[in-house]
């Protein structure tokens, strides 16, 4: 971790698949994150509270209530927020077009960066097949997602003990699996296509909880990735420059960049 006096300034910054209301939320990062960042635009990119878990149990610490406050704080200091739901807070979709403390809530957005570029920002569960066409089987799979997620927490547990830093199993497997190497790859053709589509420089999006940036073919694809596992965030500096924040990485590691 940084410092505590050190505040990092952008222009814009993308976080989203928090999950507020589940055991596995990295709400401590992600405090720290926002307490230590400042900039003129925060888009929350869907699952921000996870309306599935909470439906089947309630689990709401303070510190999850502290991640709102602050998101508020920032909106009346000043910071334009968007509020993109997700599948996990579908609910909200019915409140299109409507504030809440402030954020606006939308379907999706245009992000245009300083350099003149136009990325669609937008969750991305309308391309997950598996969540469009068997709903069941995303619950199925999310339930033995949060049983990997309290077993990566026990590890993280004896790792801090041990005096190491904070490793993801969950994402470890992801990306052993062939399954979800192909199902990632697919999932971001899926977006670069309907970028292409609509004519813009790139997509922003969450959802598979993997962050990554790529140049795809001309198409400029961006996952600001999560807070569960990777506890990373996409963030755009004042020359219209992308970099991807690894924030669990005690020195954010180093920083995957995109030229402007």
């Amino acid at each position: 971790m940084q410092p505590a006096e050190t505040t990092y300034r952008y222009r814009t910054i993308w976080i989203s698949d928090v999950h507020l209301g589940t055991r596995g939320c990295k709400a401590d990062m992600l405090l720290d994150f926002l307490r230590r960042t400042e900039s003129e635009y925060l888009y929350l990119v869907g699952d921000i509270v996870d309306g599935w878990r909470l439906k089947r149990s309630w689990y709401w610490p303070q510190a999850h209530n502290d991640v709102v406050q602050k998101l508020l704080r920032k909106v009346r200091k000043g910071t334009k927020v968007f509020y993109i739901p997700g599948n996990h807070d579908e609910a909200l979709r019915q409140f299109i077009g409507l504030q809440f403390g402030g954020a606006t809530v939308v379907d999706e957005a245009v992000h245009v960066t300083a350099d003149g570029r136009r990325f669609l920002v937008i969750h991305g569960d309308s391309f997950d097949a598996v969540v469009k066409y068997a709903k069941w089987l995303a619950h199925l799979g999310d339930t033995a997602y949060t049983v990997l997620l309290v077993l990566n927490t026990w590890l993280n547990q004896a790792r801090r003990r041990l005096g190491f830093t904070y490793w993801s199993l969950s994402a470890y497997l992801k990306h052993k699996v062939k399954n979800a190497v192909e199902y990632i790859g697919n999932y971001e053709t899926a977006l670069v296509e309907e970028a292409r589509r609509r004519d813009v420089d790139g997509v922003i999006c969450g959802h598979i909880h993997s962050a990554g940036m790529r140049d795809m073919q001309g198409v400029l694809y961006c996952n600001d990735g999560d807070w569960v596992e990777s506890c990373t965030a996409l963030v755009e500096h004042e020359t219209g420059e992308l970099e991807i924040l690894d924030w669990a990485e005690p020195r954010h590691a180093l920083p995957v960049r995109a030229a402007a």
